[in-house]
């Protein structure tokens, strides 16, 4: 069963940077897609970006709309860690984010993968939180 540990969150001034990471318990090859969520006060929680072991009709990569350009995904094999560098916060990007993973292609694209319906629950972990303000 795979299971993730966050760090690299904490406090940072609106347009500041900040490199989150998820430590696997075993093989991330042994699953699909892992991905970032996170979740605001007083919202759902909703994919941020996912990244997928091998590549779909869209590429390997999904960014949110809201993040596109400005966050980075990506992953160590070897290490079993995935990374997310997130750049040009902004306040609303004030959220606990997780990391989690989707054992089984149950879409076509990443995109359509990055869901917190489809995520292997047993695998989130405690997330880390992020905070934006000035």
């Amino acid at each position: 069963q795979l299971q993730f540990v966050e760090s690299g969150g904490g406090l940072v001034q609106p347009g500041g940077s900040l490199r989150l990471s998820c430590a696997a318990s075993r093989s991330i090859l042994d699953y699909y897609v892992i991905g970032w969520f996170r979740q605001a006060p007083g919202k759902d929680r909703e994919g941020v970006s996912c990244i997928s072991s091998i590549s779909s009709s869209d590429g390997r990569l999904y960014y949110a709309d809201s993040v596109n350009g400005r966050f980075t995904i990506s992953r160590d094999n070897a290490k079993n860690l995935v990374y997310l560098q997130m750049n040009r916060l902004k306040p609303e990007e004030t959220a606990i984010n997780y990391c989690a993973a989707i054992g089984r292609r149950w879409r076509d694209t990443v995109q359509d993968m990055c869901d917190t319906q489809l995520v292997d629950y047993g695998s989130w972990g405690q997330g880390t939180q992020v905070a934006v303000s000035s």
